[in-house]
Formats: C-alpha cells, structure tokens, sequence
C-alpha cells in the first residue's frame, strides 16, 4: 500500500477533458504504486472555466485561451488540487507565478482533421463552401488556399460540433485529430492536414501536467515524462512566445525530432489568409536539448515577427 497522499487532478468537464485526465490519472495511480485503486490514489477534480461556460463567442472576444486554465490554475495556486491536466495547445505561453509545466507525456497525432459528410478533402469543397471552425489559425490557413469559402464560428464540445455539421450547419469542420484519436472517434475524418504545409497549433496533440513549482521533481512526475515530445514542444512554444502567440495571431508550428537532429517550421498568417509568412530550419541538440528547442523556435517565431509586423494581428 502506498504511503503517498492522493493527488487531486483538476480538470475542465468536457468528454475529451475528462478522457485526457482519465488516462493521466490511470498512469499518475501507477507511478505512486497505487494502479488497482487509481480512482482513489488520483482522483479527478471538476471545474468549469470561463472558457467552457461561453460557447458563442471567438476566445479572442472573450479574453484569450487563457481562459480554458483560469480557474485550474487558481484551484493549483489555493491547493485545492495537486496537479491540472490541460491540452498543451490550450495553454497559454507564460504560467502564472508559482506555477510550471511538470510534464508532457508522449503526443499524440499532431494533425489538423477533416470531417465532413459529403466531401473528402478541404480541396474538394464546392466554390463558398462553409467551413465550421473558431480557431483563427485554421481559418486563415483554409483561407489561405481557398479564398473562395466562408468560415462559419464553431465552438463547443466535440460533440456539438459534429452535430452541427450533421445538421447541415457547415460543410466541413476542422477538429483536432488527438482529441477524436482519444474518444475513440478516429474513424471519423475523412483526411488530414499536412502538417508540414499547414502546421497545426504549438502543442497540438501534447498534454501538459502542471503543478506548483515545489512539486516539479516529485517522482511520479517524472515517470510522466517523454523527452521527445517535449523537445519537440519546447520548439514550438518558443515559436509561440516570440509571436506573442494568442487568440489574435494565426500561428502553427511543427517540429519533427530524428535522433538529436531538431527540424521545425514556423509560420504565421495574416487573418484573412491572404499573406503567409514562413520560417524552417534545423538543428543538432546539445547537452540541454529543451534549451536548444527552445531557442530554435525564438529565432524562427523572431524572424517571423519582423518580417510580418503588424499584419500578423487581428484588427480590432
């Protein structure tokens, strides 16, 4: 029987949230040797955010996604919890003070999805075609190929937006291939994005353990943890807070890891789609191979800044 006290997880409420926990929780109950009874070791804690609680508006209307992490991180910060689970796109590029990402475990598939009843790919979209989506990067990246379509606001759960579409209320919609991989629904797109020709969100697909900084070396966090995939994510989030990535900036990035070989593209869009800005390279990792990462992504996510100024912000 294990010594150690239950670690309270916090969580938002939606089915792909409570999924995501639910495997944490499962592998965090195993670490501290309390895997037949993780329901106890671990339990999960529910908190809605603002985030979940406004479903009709763009996030950027609203205050950021920092919104879908507020009130988690105030849960950490009061110690009400003793871990969040988030989807690392969600995160922010700064925690608050006393806070850090612990741990990413191992990504699952970074790729945009394609889901759409009557069509195959985002190419064979009928001239106007609506596109279901509230993200601004996969708008100006859809745009950015097709001009021509007319991106319809949708937000809500997973389940909502697939009802939506089933009700004809868009032709397509794109979704987060991980989160329909996690509530076993990866039959359902029709295709995928390219990741490298339409890079998908920092982090997509990645989960982030955050916990108070005095918790950060506890040992069950470290057993949490994939080198690789958070190598690949510190690049990428570098890229995101030289951009000053946020509900107002169209970025994506993708970084690809063979061996202690770092390649990563960068890129951001104006809203409308009409001008791309783009950066690629690679790198050989030292010894502090995040460090490396993340300084690849700051030069990339720099160049693009200057290059792309104020264009790259959504007007208000």
């Amino acid at each position: 029987m294990s010594s150690q006290p239950p670690i309270r997880i916090g969580t938002r409420g939606s089915k792909l949230a409570l999924a995501q926990s639910g495997m944490m929780r499962d592998r965090i109950a195993a670490a501290i040797g309390a895997g037949d009874r993780a329901e106890e070791a671990a339990p999960l804690v529910v908190i809605t955010t603002t985030g979940d609680r406004i479903q009709d508006r763009r996030l950027l209307e609203i205050g950021g996604k920092a919104l879908f992490t507020k009130e988690i991180e105030e849960a950490l910060l009061d110690g009400r919890i003793d871990a969040a689970i988030h989807s690392m796109k969600d995160v922010p590029a700064e925690n608050p003070p006393g806070l850090v990402i612990a741990a990413i475990p191992e990504r699952e598939d970074p790729r945009d999805a394609f889901v759409s009843t009557h069509y195959a790919s985002l190419a064979e979209l009928p001239q106007g075609a609506k596109l279901g989506t509230a993200s601004l990067r996969r708008q100006a990246q859809a745009l950015h190929l097709r001009p021509d379509l007319e991106i319809f606001m949708l937000r809500g759960n997973v389940d909502s937006r697939l009802a939506k579409l089933a009700a004809g209320d868009a032709d397509a919609i794109l979704l987060a291939a991980s989160g329909l991989n996690r509530l076993g629904l990866g039959h359902v797109p029709r295709g995928f994005l390219d990741p490298v020709a339409a890079p998908p969100a920092p982090g997509q697909g990645a989960l982030a353990i955050q916990t108070r900084a005095g918790d950060a070396h506890a040992p069950w966090v470290a057993a949490m943890r994939c080198e690789a995939t958070t190598i690949a994510v510190a690049a990428e989030r570098g890229a995101l807070v030289a951009l000053e990535g946020s509900c107002r900036t169209a970025v994506g990035a993708h970084a690809r890891l063979e061996g202690r070989r770092l390649s990563l593209i960068v890129e951001a869009l104006t809203p409308d789609g009409a001008r791309r800005y783009r950066r690629e390279d690679t790198v050989d990792l030292g010894d502090d191979a995040e460090a490396d990462a993340r300084d690849l992504g700051l030069r990339l996510g720099e160049a693009i800044r200057i290059e792309g100024g104020a264009d790259i912000l959504l007007k208000d």
